[in-house]
């Protein structure tokens, strides 16, 4: 895992096609932009994972 500090305004690249920028900080939160061709799918881990069971239990039933 690689680990970066930013401050709000900076931001990091994956690649040649994704940017992540720190767009505010209050407290221990932090707010997020991210910048990806439409062919990326950008989730919420929490919602990747719920997308990941759906997709297990309907191959499951066929």
């Amino acid at each position: 895992m690689l680990i970066l500090q930013r401050n709000s305004g900076q931001s990091i690249r994956i690649g040649d096609d994704i940017t992540v920028v720190v767009l505010e900080q209050k407290g221990v939160q932090v707010k997020l932009g991210i910048e990806a061709p439409a062919s990326v799918s950008v989730d919420r881990s929490e919602i990747y994972d719920l997308k990941h069971q759906q997709n297990i239990q309907v191959d499951s039933s066929v």
